[in-house]
């Protein structure tokens, strides 16, 4: 059969094979083809007809096989035809699913009935525990009911207490818990109860009765300390107690403390023939106290007898619950003690602080005896109130001197009146008057860092008294008692600043000497600030010479110094421009009312002048005067000058009456100028330069030029 799969090649059945691929076959090359292909044709059937005769038997083989396969998938043809006539005649399958369904159906149903059952016999037995707890408590037995609460708590999953419905739960369970609350309210009221029985105050008589056994309603004969552990047990003992320690404070504690040393304990034990029914303390005040308790001995045994009151007769010696008692009384104990006791004797002068580690010490024992009754803890360091109080007494101290610094200083500023004696006018009387002054608020100071004096306000000479002394004292202190010193020093300074401009605002809207006497404050403070460092400084501790700085304070007051100088000028030269403004120019003084009302305005120019040199000359610094002063004098004359230099066609008449106004102006201030003038030859300052008053006041050169030549 290979011949079959051998390809042909065309080209090798023609007679030459150098032909041209692409050119065409000639007609007997085309006739040859076809008889070669046809012979080709013949022997291929003879090779086809041979094989199949020598495999004769192996295709009969394979065609009876094939036979029986067809036979095969007739019959199982026909045999799943019969089964799909008896399906759809007999629907067996539904019937099977029905059954199935039936079945889980009835699976579910006994599943549910059995847990039903099962949450009914939960709900009967937890109904029956609670019934339980109510007899267990109407008998007596609250322990057993205590303990029994506590497991169905845990059961019915409540938190702190409180009955919170879940979602999804039945209404029952949440009935349950309802339940529940109800007996916890229950045992909770009877457990109170017995304790108010069992521990009386009676204050009429001064006394604590604790009873070993009571009675509350039906219930007879309950000890106290199954009282006490049912509470534990049952999770209210800091509830339970909680009145109690209340009134222990109230009744027992608070006049032990405030009464020291008057006061004493007695305990007193009621028995009868087979133990001890009730334990009484009684407080005995004393009418002759021997001494005062300075080192705090009786207060603190007082406590402490009460304390042991408490572990021996209430707490039964227990750990828990003398903790509980302790965290319930000990931060109102301690407070009143700090109130009453420790504060009180916090040393009022550092030289006393050594005198204070008695009591230091006696407080620590007396912490240490609350810490073996347990009543305060031994670990925690928050329960030690009182020694860390004691510990910090210096920080107390400086406190305390703190606010009496800042109280005093606020004090003197306040009361200063910023008075000078009424005759203190001008430099010629101020050294006459210079007991008038010290008797008077303020002072007469010289400044730091140059030769010159002034007077200050009896406020700042006071308020730096004080910061000096207190400065002193933290060069004598430890680091943290001279830390609190430096800051009430800054502090007390810038109360200055705080107060006098706010009390004596008004003042500062006006001309006075008040105005002049603040700025000379600011000047002084200044420098004396400036001192701190050089006298103070090498003494300071150590610890804080990096910390105490006041050089920054300094600049603070200069700025205002001069903030209420140019105020005050602002005001002189706006009162100098109104006056002036009566002159209307100096305009048509030829008439006689024009004249007049030229020569009012030089008036009230030369009163307000000769008001601000009779206010600032005797104050202010000389060179600090005159160059304001002389600012001023420029200010009005300058004005004067502009306005009659403005005039034009003057009428001979008019010129003669500008002339004698000038004249008017320039001898009223003759003095004034005479003055300055003086002041700038005296100066005492190494750096201050001599120079003429027209040098200072350049209108007054031109006021003169215009009068000369007013008439040409």
């Amino acid at each position: 059969m290979d011949v079959l799969f051998n390809s042909i090649d065309v080209r090798d059945l023609l007679p030459s094979h150098d032909l041209d691929e692409s050119s065409p076959l000639s007609a007997p090359d085309l006739r040859l083809l076809t008889d070669r292909l046809h012979v080709r044709s013949l022997h291929i059937q003879s090779k086809v007809r041979q094989y199949i005769l020598s495999h004769h038997h192996d295709f009969s083989t394979l065609f009876a096989q094939c036979s029986d396969a067809v036979s095969r998938s007739e019959h199982l043809s026909g045999q799943v035809s019969e089964l799909l006539c008896l399906i759809s005649d007999r629907p067996i399958d539904v019937e099977i699913k029905g059954v199935i369904e039936e079945i889980g159906r009835k699976r579910r149903e006994a599943r549910e009935i059995k847990e039903l059952l099962e949450l009914v016999r939960a709900i009967s037995e937890l109904s029956e525990r609670l019934r339980f707890v109510r007899e267990e408590v109407r008998a007596g037995r609250v322990v057993e009911a205590a303990s029994a609460l506590r497991r169905l708590k845990e059961v019915l999953r409540i938190q702190d207490n409180v009955a919170a419905a879940e979602e999804g739960e039945p209404v029952v369970y949440a009935l349950l818990r309802k339940e529940w609350t109800d007996c916890f309210e229950e045992i909770q009221e009877v457990l109170v109860r017995f304790m108010e029985s069992a521990v009386r105050f009676e204050q009429q008589s001064n006394l604590v009765r604790v009873k070993y056994r009571a009675s509350v309603k039906e219930i007879d004969g309950l000890e106290l300390r199954t009282v006490l552990e049912a509470m534990e047990v049952v999770g209210i003992l800091d509830y339970g107690l909680a009145k109690v320690a209340d009134l222990f404070i109230k009744h027992v504690v608070t006049p032990a403390v405030n009464h020291v040393p008057h006061t004493s304990f007695v305990e007193e034990l009621n028995q009868d023939s087979k133990s001890t029914t009730e334990v009484v303390l009684k407080m005995v005040l004393s009418s002759d106290p021997k001494g005062d308790d300075v080192g705090g001995e009786t207060i603190y045994s007082a406590i402490v007898q009460i304390v042991k009151f408490i572990y021996h007769t209430l707490c039964f010696k227990s750990g828990p619950w003398m903790q509980c008692f302790g965290r319930l009384t000990w931060p109102r104990m301690s407070e009143l003690i700090i109130s009453n006791f420790l504060s009180k004797v916090v040393p009022d002068d550092a030289s006393k602080l050594a005198d204070f580690q008695k009591i230091i010490q006696l407080t620590s024992q007396f912490e240490t005896d609350l810490k073996e009754m347990m009543f305060i803890s031994a670990t925690d360091n928050k329960d030690e109130r009182l020694s860390n109080f004691t510990d910090n007494v210096e920080v107390h101290f400086a406190s305390r001197k703190k606010v009496e610094i800042l109280a005093k200083a606020r004090n003197v500023l306040l009361r200063s009146d910023f008075s000078l004696p009424q005759d203190y006018t001008n430099k010629g009387t101020k050294l006459k008057n210079e007991e008038a002054i010290e008797s008077s608020s303020s002072r007469e100071v010289d400044f730091l860092f140059s030769s010159e004096r002034c007077v200050v306000s009896g406020a700042a000479s006071q308020l730096m008294v004080l910061v000096h002394e207190t400065l002193k004292d933290v060069c004598l202190s430890s680091t943290r008692v001279a830390l609190e010193f430096y800051h009430a020093a800054r502090d007390a300074i810038l109360l200055y600043e705080a107060v006098i401009p706010v009390k004596l605002e008004r003042q500062l809207d006006g001309i006075n000497q008040v105005a002049v006497l603040i700025h000379n404050d600011c000047l002084y403070l200044s420098q004396e600030i400036l001192g701190f460092a050089f006298e103070y400084r090498v003494d300071f501790p150590s610890s804080i010479k990096e910390l105490a700085v006041f050089i920054d304070l300094a600049p603070r007051f200069q700025l205002m110094a001069e903030e209420i100088l140019q105020r005050q000028i602002k005001l002189v030269v706006y009162n100098l421009n109104e006056a002036i403004d009566g002159a209307d120019g100096f305009q048509n003084t030829h008439q006689m009312k024009q004249y007049e009302s030229a020569k009012f305005a030089i008036d009230q120019v030369i009163f307000i002048l000769e008001k601000v040199h009779i206010i600032w000359e005797p104050l202010l610094l000389p060179l600090t005067y005159k160059r304001n002063m002389c600012m001023v004098v420029e200010a009005v004359f300058g004005r004067m000058a502009k306005d009659i230099l403005l005039l034009d066609d003057l009428a001979a008449e008019e010129t003669l009456q500008l002339q004698r106004l000038i004249h008017l102006m320039l001898e009223s201030t003759s003095s004034l100028l005479k003055s300055l003038n003086a002041t700038n030859q005296t100066g005492k300052l190494k750096e201050r330069v001599a120079c003429s008053i027209d040098d200072s006041i350049p209108s007054l050169h031109k006021l003169r030029k215009l009068a000369g030549m007013i008439l040409l």
